[in-house]
């Protein structure tokens, strides 16, 4: 009897597991390879840009740099990466508020007067998917 049971929790985990996908996102046109490349995943749109889902610091090679979030559950996501070219740690603004240090969003979403909005950001992930984001410098 316990013998069943085990087999059914690793079957039912296997379920479970194969149900989450993966994201690879690449970023192209960085002006350099100076720094690291910080990259934010969001899953709502109260938290873009402001409570990060998932994160990573990702290096920059031949002015392009990929990274693969990991188990994921299905759903509504918005990208955001900014090359932290002096490795401070904060994306960089001018007296202005503009950014000095590249930085793009998925779907290429541009903010008018500010910084893009979830809405023109997100997609759905449903499957292993691979997206690309071009660096505004």
């Amino acid at each position: 009897m316990s013998r069943i049971i085990l087999v059914l929790v690793f079957l039912i985990g296997g379920l479970v597991q194969a149900q989450n996908v993966s994201l690879e996102v690449k970023m192209t046109g960085f002006e350099n390879n100076n720094g690291k490349v910080k990259v934010g995943l969001y899953n709502s749109e109260e938290g873009f840009l402001k409570t990060v889902y998932k994160n990573a610091v990702v290096d920059i090679q031949s002015n392009t740099a990929t990274f693969t979030f990991k188990d994921l559950p299905k759903g509504i996501y918005a990208v955001s990466v900014y090359h932290d070219e002096n490795a401070n740690g904060i994306l960089d603004k001018n007296g202005f508020g503009m950014p000095t240090e590249g930085y793009g969003t998925s779907n290429d979403a541009k903010g008018f007067m500010g910084p893009p909005a979830f809405a023109d950001a997100k997609f759905a992930l449903s499957k292993n998917s691979k997206i690309t984001i071009n660096i505004n410098n």
